[in-house]
């Protein structure tokens, strides 16, 4: 029998904590997603080609993880509910974890660094995956659908995207002001530099989770029998939209993940600036903050005037015009300063901003499609595939980046300095700017064609789901028919 409690409404104190938790999450997240693959590959030296068969492998890995873990969570019943123990104890494992992974042993060898990096990133996804799945599953969970849901997926967005930026701002150069500081020299030691700061970021996120864990209060939505494991992935693959909206965002990921892994490498070999760590704080500051001010600002406003649907059109060419100028600018220019490369920062953070945001609102309204269609939400089930293809996108991401430094021998050296030939820069500039604007492509084509769930339907569904419960709660009985049909 169904039982309906209704969601009241979000208090200050749990947006903001929710906000708290989110920012926390995507320091740590972004930490592993941006330089794992510079800290073993250009800094201990492990071959570029290893370590992105290591970044695969882990994503392969997560393919089984993920959902199991959405599976785990919905089967969860205690008194503190069933999200909320998963973060608290997620983040305190996962914070270790990311400290570990960023402090190598100086002794080991080659082999011994390979399966160092390969058991600790592996270990760092199936414990992100703990708090992370439980965290974005609560957004359906304890808020009600239409501006609520989609107030609280910008504000979690807009903090993660805060998080974010610290990292890629100021990373470098806290990691080149404490390993000069550990070293007790005016060279920087980079090994000591990303395990105290790694140390720094994991103290912060636990923090901030803690915070979450304490203040969130989890409400009740419909309540159904808990389905078997084997009914669970059935039902996940029943549900079509969330399934769409996985594939593209996976290749929507991969795309920004490209950039993101290979745009040290070129502002510090290609451009070739004696402090590359500053010109990756401009082209970084300048985009990130340019991310922030338009998903807080702007968004709000083009949701006014556009429905989700076109504002991810707008977007998607947003970012290919982005990656067009970041192509073509140094071959107009042939200037070594960063500057240039501003306008097109620019245009790729904004656009993956709008982009995050409507990944989680999009997968939040699959969850009420999701209870139309099939009669049980499964929130956990479906957003576990949020962490899962934000971390397949990162993986196949980082083996492409590895690719191209093997095959344009981008390889660390003696004096940490490359001269890069003409054919080696090409082959950067345009895996780092092609490559991603035909993945944005494709990713559009397929939202185009197979995403159904239109402002109009989604209003069709939630006062048909109102009806289903309305009546359950009156006669306590199973909820009645759909009055929808099915739109093909």
């Amino acid at each position: 029998m169904s039982q309906v409690t209704e969601k009241k409404s979000l208090t200050m104190r749990e947006k903001a904590a929710f906000g708290i938790g989110a920012f926390g999450k995507d320091i740590c997240y972004m930490l592993s997603a941006t330089y794992v693959l510079y800290y073993f590959q250009d800094v201990l030296g492990v071959k570029a080609a290893v370590m992105g068969v290591i970044l695969l492998v882990a994503r392969i890995f997560d393919a089984l993880n993920d959902p199991l873990m959405g599976i785990v969570t919905a089967k969860t019943r205690t008194r503190w509910g069933k999200f909320r123990p998963w973060i608290f104890l997620g983040s305190i494992i996962n914070g270790v974890i990311l400290y570990v992974m960023f402090s190598a042993p100086p002794s080991l060898s080659p082999g011994g660094l390979v399966a160092y990096a390969a058991t600790f990133y592996i270990l760092w996804g199936v414990t992100y995956t703990m708090m992370d799945i439980p965290f974005w599953s609560m957004i359906p969970a304890f808020t009600k659908g239409g501006k609520e849901r989609e107030g609280l997926s910008q504000f979690g967005r807009i903090c993660s995207a805060v998080g974010q930026a610290l990292i890629i701002i100021f990373a470098m150069m806290s990691v080149t002001r404490l390993g000069t500081l550990a070293s007790h020299s005016n060279t920087p030691d980079e090994r000591l530099g990303f395990k105290y700061f790694a140390l720094i970021i994991a103290v912060v996120f636990v923090i901030c989770e803690m915070i979450t864990s304490i203040f969130i209060k989890e409400k009740s939505t419909v309540e159904v029998k808990t389905n078997s494991v084997g009914q669970m992935f059935k039902s996940l693959f029943r549900n079509d939209q969330a399934m769409w909206i996985v594939l593209s965002t996976v290749i929507v990921n991969m795309a920004y993940g490209i950039t993101s892994n290979l745009i040290t490498y070129f502002i510090k070999y290609d451009m070739g600036n004696k402090d590359w760590s500053r010109d990756l704080l401009v082209y970084n500051a300048f985009g990130a903050i340019m991310q922030i001010v338009f998903m807080s600002l702007v968004f709000p406003l083009l949701r006014k005037r556009f429905n989700t649907r076109n504002i991810f059109y707008i977007s998607i060419i947003t970012g290919v015009v982005g990656f067009a100028l970041l192509c073509l600018l140094p071959y107009l220019t042939h200037s070594s300063s960063v500057y240039i490369l501003t306008a097109p920062a620019i245009l790729i953070f904004v656009s993956q901003g709008f982009l995050n945001i409507l990944n989680t609102i999009f997968l939040a309204d699959t969850c009420d499609y999701a209870e139309w269609k099939t009669g049980t939400r499964d929130e956990s089930v479906i957003f576990s595939m949020q962490t899962f293809v934000v971390k397949l996108g990162s993986g196949i991401a980082a083996l492409v980046a590895s690719l191209t430094l093997a095959v344009n021998h981008i390889q660390k050296n003696a004096t940490g300095s490359l001269v890069l030939s003409a054919s080696s820069i090409n082959g950067l500039r345009i895996s780092m700017t092609i490559v991603p604007m035909v993945f944005l492509l494709i990713a559009l084509w397929i939202f185009a064609k197979k995403y159904i769930l239109t402002d109009k339907k989604l209003k069709q569904i939630n006062d048909d789901l109102d009806e289903r419960h309305a009546a359950a709660s009156e006669k306590g009985d199973a909820p009645i028919e759909s009055k929808i049909t099915e739109e093909v």
